[in-house]
């Protein structure tokens, strides 16, 4: 039996070239539960690893996809049966371990979570990385005490994968919500997920010599970090908080300690490759509830494993608006 993956292979000048071939059950790597995948979606690490690796592939070739929802077919763990429908993101699945950007998968079950109530496996990839990464942002935010009275949220990259959802969640819990976005094609997108307000990001991209200002919003989810991070940090009210979550705009954070001292701020770390499994699941179950199914519909582009390699170069080049969702099996 032979099923279709995108494999990406190195030459012996270092360069990778990714093709849509045929393997077999044999080739798959060694785990516990074999998954036959519906579907999986697209996040800025698997433009990396489809294209140049980013230095999160170890070994050639390789299979990308760090995200995948699909049915069991086997599996030597109580845990999971066959025809249970399972979720999987982070765990550096797809970067060091084979992903989800083929018919079949063979994974440990550790990194397995049930398929919530209320979703199918279409939105949970419509979801993914970027989608749980949101919510997770979300539920630290309130852990941290924002509530939807404490004042405006910002998004930054609110027209990515993860500012979509993140847009999306906020407005529904009833957040007024202002996303930035350096597309200004995209402000009517944004507004129908539930932006309230469209901040041009220009208008926040570059620091300022004062290390603070005015005091505008509650709390602020960021995927850019670098400069647009450290001018947020002075524009955060008391008491505030940022979920940290990507560095579109850079590594670097070139701010003072002045607004942790004098406001009170917190600059709080988001990660999904390595939330435990009890939280995970807890999270997957609050996308269940309060991200509106309409408004995720919305953010879908369909695509196909022969769409990825371009796929793969848009996203590292910021062009890419939305939730992919890849039908392996198209």
């Amino acid at each position: 039996m032979t099923f279709n993956a995108l494999l990406v292979e190195k030459n012996d000048e270092g360069k990778t070239h990714a093709s849509v071939q045929q393997l077999t059950n044999e080739q798959l790597p060694e785990g516990n539960v074999t998954v036959a995948v519906d579907y999986s979606t697209v996040n800025y690490k698997d433009g990396l690893c489809i294209g140049p690796g980013g230095g999160l592939v170890r070994t050639y070739p390789h299979v990308p996809g760090i995200d995948m929802a699909g049915t069991v077919e086997q599996s030597s763990d109580d845990r999971y049966k066959e025809g249970d429908k399972v979720v999987l993101t982070g765990w550096r699945y797809g970067e060091v371990h084979w992903g989800g950007y083929a018919q079949k998968t063979r994974v440990n079950a550790d990194w397995l979570v049930p398929l919530p109530n209320g979703l199918t496996t279409k939105q949970a990839m419509a979801v993914g990385t970027a989608g749980f990464t949101a919510m997770l942002s979300v539920v630290t935010l309130e852990a941290h005490g924002l509530t939807p009275g404490s004042g405006p949220v910002l998004v930054t990259g609110a027209a990515g994968g993860v500012g979509s959802v993140a847009t999306a969640i906020l407005a529904n819990l009833g957040y007024e919500v202002a996303a930035v976005t350096g597309r200004p094609e995209t402000a009517d997108y944004l507004k129908s997920l539930g932006a309230s307000q469209i901040v041009a990001r220009e208008d926040i991209n570059e620091t300022v010599k004062r290390p603070l200002e005015a005091e505008t919003w509650a709390g602020c989810i960021d995927a850019v970090g670098g400069d647009m991070l450290a001018r947020i940090l002075g524009q955060m009210k008391y008491g505030g908080s940022v979920a940290s979550v990507g560095l579109a705009g850079g590594a670097g954070l070139p701010a003072t300690v002045i607004p942790f001292l004098l406001r009170g701020v917190n600059l709080l770390g988001i990660d999904s490759v390595h939330c435990p499994t009890e939280k995970r699941i807890a999270v997957w179950r609050r996308v269940a509830t309060d991200l509106p199914m309409e408004k995720l519909e919305a953010m879908i582009v369909p695509a196909t494993l022969n769409d990825l390699p371009k796929l793969g170069s848009d996203i590292l080049k910021g062009q890419v608006k939305g939730r992919v969702v890849v039908d392996v099996n198209a």
